[in-house]
């Protein structure tokens, strides 16, 4: 059986191995694997920044943004059911796994599909629990491949609303920073609840934020406050700067959620008023969200199927780059929209 695996920490070293079919055990269920999304945490893992191998063993299968088929029937599930899964799972020992909430985890001992500890979907054939898989109506089809990014947009309103909502607060105004999967999605999620969204990003246009009725800006030679305050600014575009200035671009009593992720080594600027004046005397907020838990996958494939029938020609067209499993370098180049792999039509 053909899977895609790298040796974390080695730069470039993902390729094609053959690795043994799996057998399920009680509680598990044999998947076909469909699709898997391709993101900037599978290209850090290529590069050798980020990634790590299971317990004794040197090689990681990647992949974590499963589109899947169930192969035999199962309880709770029959053969041919369309299944995504979860890709963060419990330390087993701290407060927020024991409830439930592996994404807010407070040891860091977690294991991830395709990322730390845990291998990976992509590959022909693989067993997941039943309690960690995610059914996807037959409607949404191959466009089921987004349910993992959408969960992480998901989950970070859902941390947006609860904060905001922690005092008299209306979300009426976003500004979306970046127009990736992740970007694209988080426009198209505050578009179903009719906020007016503002994209910004460097490409010259992007005909599917327009599509949604969002408001798109390229953001070449021109400065982020000309475009006013916001309830909520929403920085997917992983730069670190921008991420500070966000702080500068809110309402009063306004959230900023950072979902971009940046690594590099370097100081950033902040206007000494926005911290340490506008920022309290605002009740402004500023954090950090990344994963999702159940209840967000839910929500995501839930406002998949709305976007679907809302804009079904758009989020037709979201998926930009579609490959076999072999051509896999192909799908880890940057690309504006997503990118997959196709392991099985």
């Amino acid at each position: 059986m053909q899977a895609l695996v790298v040796t974390p920490g080695q730069a470039h070293s993902t390729r094609i191995e053959d690795v043994a079919e799996p057998a399920p055990r009680d509680g598990e269920v044999l998947l076909r694997v469909l699709e898997v999304g391709v993101c900037g945490t599978d290209r850090e893992i290529d590069h050798g920044h980020f990634g790590v191998a299971p317990e004794g063993e040197d090689a990681l299968v990647l992949g974590h943004e499963l589109l899947g088929t169930v192969e035999r029937d199962a309880p709770g599930f029959s053969r041919g059911d369309l299944v995504a899964a979860t890709v963060r799972r419990s330390c087993g020992h701290c407060l927020a796994c024991a409830e439930g909430a592996p994404d807010s985890c407070l040891t860091g001992d977690y294991s991830e599909r395709g990322i730390t500890r845990l291998h990976g979907f992509a590959r022909e054939l693989v067993v997941e629990s039943a309690d960690q898989l995610i059914p996807i109506p037959k409607a949404l089809g191959r466009l089921g491949v987004l349910a993992e990014p959408t969960s992480i947009c998901a989950r970070a309103l859902r941390h947006a609303r609860t904060i905001g909502g922690r005092q008299p607060w209306q979300l009426r105004r976003a500004l979306v920073i970046g127009a990736g999967a992740v970007g694209l999605l988080m426009t198209y999620l505050l578009r179903l609840d009719d906020v007016e969204v503002w994209t910004v990003s460097l490409e010259p246009g992007n005909d599917l934020v327009e599509a949604s009725g969002a408001r798109y800006v390229q953001t070449d030679g021109m400065r982020l406050p000309e475009l006013g305050e916001f309830d909520l600014v929403v920085e997917c575009a992983g730069v670190a700067q921008l991420m500070a200035q966000s702080l500068a671009l809110l309402r009063r009593s306004g959230v900023a959620c950072l979902l971009g992720i940046d690594g590099r080594e370097q100081r950033v600027e902040i206007d000494g008023r926005v911290l340490g004046l506008e920022t309290i005397l605002q009740n402004r907020v500023l954090f950090g969200s990344v994963n999702a838990q159940r209840q967000d996958w839910l929500a995501a494939v839930d406002a998949l199927d709305r976007a679907r029938r809302r804009w079904p020609d758009a989020l037709e067209r979201f998926v930009r780059l579609r490959v076999p499993l072999d051509r896999f370098e192909e799908a880890f180049e940057p690309i504006p929209g997503k990118a997959t792999l196709v392991v099985a039509e």
